[in-house]
């Protein structure tokens, strides 16, 4: 199996290509320029040097799509649309993972405001979008931070959000999620409660900027999800 991130030169999917290919996954690091992904996985495994890996290679985001079984688009929502057009024709029947955020910086907003869009949010704009190709969407990794994600190796220990529509698609992307360790991942619904999870960010946001922490996600205590 080999997880391709587009976009994932920036700290969010840098740090879950860190996490996932010291948890033995193979990852591609995808960018919109090939050269940027080979520097960023150049350096990340000098930095990584101590752990055993598995393979991390960098490409385009359209050879990381091409190439991947498994995608996870990682963008700000200003490029969420283009990006999903340029690798539209590689994402044929593959499960893909959305942790794209709606937040008013992309229309010169507060990062801890939430910008409402339609259809609903970022996965559905995804899965309406790759519509036609047979791609399964599932919101994930939208609350868990890109601190916390890139603290190597500290434990990340809160509770990852998902939902899609498509029930072996969402199997599939808990078993990913999982692999990274004390991160669990907990199903809430289909893809249209996606814009639950994604508003968990912008009050992540606002509470590090209140309380000038670096809280990076949480825990749903005292609830058994098996």
């Amino acid at each position: 199996m080999k997880v391709g991130i587009i976009g994932g030169t920036g700290p969010q999917g840098l740090g879950i290509g860190k996490r996932l290919v010291i948890a033995g996954v193979d990852v591609i690091i995808g960018s919109r320029k090939e050269k940027k992904a080979l520097d960023v996985v150049k350096e990340t495994k000098e930095e990584l040097k101590d752990y055993n890996l598995a393979e991390m290679v960098g490409m385009a985001n359209e050879d990381a799509a091409a190439n991947a079984d498994i995608l996870i688009m990682t963008v700000p929502l200003q490029a969420q649309v283009p990006t999903l057009k340029g690798i539209k024709e590689f994402c044929k029947d593959k499960v893909f993972l959305d942790a794209t955020v709606p937040l008013e910086t992309a229309i010169g907003g507060p990062v801890s405001n939430l910008l409402h869009i339609n259809p609903g949010s970022a996965a559905e704009r995804t899965a309406k979008t790759l519509e036609g190709t047979g791609a399964k969407v599932v919101a994930a990794f939208n609350n868990i931070s890109n601190s916390h994600l890139g603290n190597i190796p500290e434990p990340i220990d809160c509770d990852c959000l998902i939902c899609g529509d498509d029930a072996e698609a969402k199997e599939i992307a808990i078993a990913l999620i999982e692999k990274i360790p004390d991160l669990r991942a907990i199903d809430i619904g289909n893809l249209s409660k996606a814009h639950l999870i994604e508003s968990i960010t912008p009050l992540l946001i606002g509470l590090n900027i209140k309380y000038k922490s670096h809280y990076g996600g949480f825990r749903i205590t005292g609830v058994d999800f098996e």
